[in-house]
């Protein structure tokens, strides 16, 4: 099958790979502009765009899909289906209506829970148990088309974005090329969303990085999962320098020190949080360092037992 595949992140980059190995004829990847990154703001291609390269497909950047250019280009590729997975940017009705196979998308929720952009991080941040992979037909709304195939994932109790991210860029591709195969041979059943159940899982804005240490550790501890490896939740020390915490556990122990509180500082680094409960912090990023694990930090003692942690700088 003809495919033009529109994806940016490394999320996307499994599928790319998959619908290749699958045999299809990917004619074209749509993607993101290049964008600075870094401490250095060093102009940076999307991870679809280098696996694109590698792959010998060719690569198109365009800074909108609603002009005429961009409807010309697709004439010229004349794709049967496009597929896209975490593309960025939202599709206009006349390229979800070019293809015949339709525009399939690759989605990380249960649909049609998690609509929106960021459905991992707040799935992880709700503390749900169970979430998954959900492939459907685009149409002119978020995450609003009929649904395809679904697949679930158990999520760890200490599982953080990142590594439900990697889990879930694998399920999806393997998800998306059943899921051609059965459009190929007519056989996909098109499930429409109920509306009623649907939630919206907003980007992630900057002020949900602060810690509330008030609320209970298990609240503090999906909020850090969902936001690690990136952006990671901040945390400041009595000197008021930033400590950002990259992996924590809740503790068993109970405490009735207040929140914010550090409990043990020696070989462990123990937070006292809402409710008595305590969270436990194994990772952490001092501000100017790389990620170290807490108790090599504690070694250099730069925090005691008694001082006090908050989520605001004063």
């Amino acid at each position: 099958m003809k495919i033009v595949f529109m994806g940016t992140p490394d999320f996307a980059v499994p599928s790319l790979k998959a619908l290749h190995a699958a045999g299809h004829e990917i004619v074209a990847c749509i993607t993101k502009e290049d964008a600075p990154k870094g401490r250095k703001m060093i102009l940076t291609p999307p991870p679809v765009k280098v696996a694109a390269e590698e792959l010998g497909i060719s690569v198109y950047q365009p800074k909108t899909l609603r002009d005429e250019a961009f409807a010309e280009l697709l004439a010229t590729l004349d794709p049967e289906l496009i597929a896209v997975v975490a593309f960025g940017k939202i599709l206009p009705v006349n390229v979800l209506d070019y293809p015949k196979y339709g525009c399939i998308n690759v989605h990380g929720s249960l649909l049609p829970e998690y609509r929106g952009a960021a459905p991992m991080q707040r799935v992880i941040m709700d503390g749900k148990p169970v979430t998954g992979i959900t492939t459907m037909y685009m149409a002119d709304g978020v995450d609003t088309g009929d649904m395809l195939l679904k697949k679930e994932h158990k999520i760890g109790e200490n599982e953080t974005y990142g590594e439900m991210s990697e889990i879930l860029s694998q399920m999806g591709a393997e998800l998306l090329v059943e899921t051609v195969a059965l459009a190929l041979e007519g056989k996909l059943v098109r499930i429409r969303q109920d509306d009623s159940l649907a939630t919206h899982a907003a980007k992630i804005d900057r002020a949900e990085e602060e810690l509330n240490f008030a609320e209970s550790a298990q609240v503090c501890h999906n909020r850090i999962r969902a936001l690690s490896p990136a952006p990671m939740c901040r945390a400041y020390m009595p000197s008021g320098s930033l400590l950002k915490i990259a992996k924590t556990y809740v503790a068993s122990e109970k405490t009735d020190a207040a929140p914010g509180t550090v409990i043990c500082a020696d070989k462990c680094l123990h937070i006292a949080c809402g409710g008595g409960t305590v969270l436990g912090v194994s990772e952490l990023v001092p501000e100017g360092k790389q990620k170290m694990a807490a108790a090599d930090y504690l070694r250099g003692r730069k925090l005691f037992c008694g001082d006090i942690l908050r989520g605001k700088k004063e």
